[in-house]
């Protein structure tokens, strides 16, 4: 399998270039939506070994920015640290400006999987007038959809080892004795925002925000839907098949996981 995409720019700001990108037979600019618990994040893998292009996450981008000395992040990078510190959703004004800041990223050779942006109409129709800006297209809108009770499931089984932070599930990915990490014994637990009754809020407030904005692709005529049940492979051979019948000229599959067409 290819080695990723380097995301300095992406993770670090415009101070750090990534490396330079050879341009593949075709560049896909792509947006991915999807509830939390879908797994959007692995369908972004498996695209960008595929295709190529850079799996722009603002999961990833957040993560990143807690990591950096104070003196290396940029006003909007401080913005959105001090929002998360205080346990609040960054501001679609920090947002746009933290994409605004990573402009060369959505015209890099390689293309782009966006993840995690937009997430609201705003910042949709935000998106759109600065790609219009770099003359650059987007081709598709991938929307993966799930059941409300299937997320539920999926993450409210989910249990976390708070000492090393390995990830288990109680059916999908059980550890070998219930309730201990296989990696070094500690007690798994249950993060608040996992339980069921959470998950629940969460999903009224994403899907309040987002059905305005499927509707605004649907209306470009990007939007493709694509159900998230299933094994990755096959969600991710769905993806495949969507593109390729939309007029995608796909490039071959090459040796390793995750090419299964």
């Amino acid at each position: 399998m290819p080695s990723p995409p380097d995301r300095s720019n992406w993770l670090k700001g415009p101070k750090a270039p990534c490396d330079p990108v050879d341009p593949p037979p075709r560049r896909y600019n792509l947006v991915l939506l999807g509830a939390p618990g879908v797994g959007k994040g692995t369908q972004a893998a498996l695209l960008s070994s595929r295709l190529g292009a850079c799996h722009l996450s603002t999961g990833d981008l957040f993560r990143a920015a807690r990591t950096l000395a104070p003196c290396n992040r940029t006003p909007a990078l401080t913005a959105a640290v001090e929002a998360m510190q205080r346990g609040e959703l960054v501001s679609d004004d920090t947002v746009l400006e933290l994409v605004r800041e990573r402009v060369d990223c959505l015209r890099c050779n390689g293309g782009f999987l966006l993840d995690g942006f937009p997430r609201t109409l705003r910042q949709a129709r935000a998106l759109d007038r600065l790609l219009e800006d770099i003359g650059v297209a987007l081709d598709a809108v991938l929307m993966y959809e799930l059941p409300v009770e299937e997320v539920v499931a999926r993450i409210g089984g989910r249990r976390v080892c708070p000492a090393c932070k390995a990830v288990y599930h109680v059916t999908g990915h059980p550890p070998r004795v219930e309730g201990i990490c296989d990696a070094c014994g500690t007690l798994l637990i249950q993060r608040d925002d996992d339980r069921p009754e959470a998950v629940r809020v969460r999903m009224e407030t994403y899907l309040r925000a987002t059905l305005p904005l499927v509707e605004h692709y649907r209306a470009l005529g990007l939007l493709m839907s694509l159900p998230a049940d299933g094994e990755p492979e096959e969600i991710y051979g769905r993806t495949m098949s969507a593109l390729e019948q939309a007029g995608m000229g796909l490039p071959p599959p090459s040796t390793g996981a995750g090419d299964t067409p």
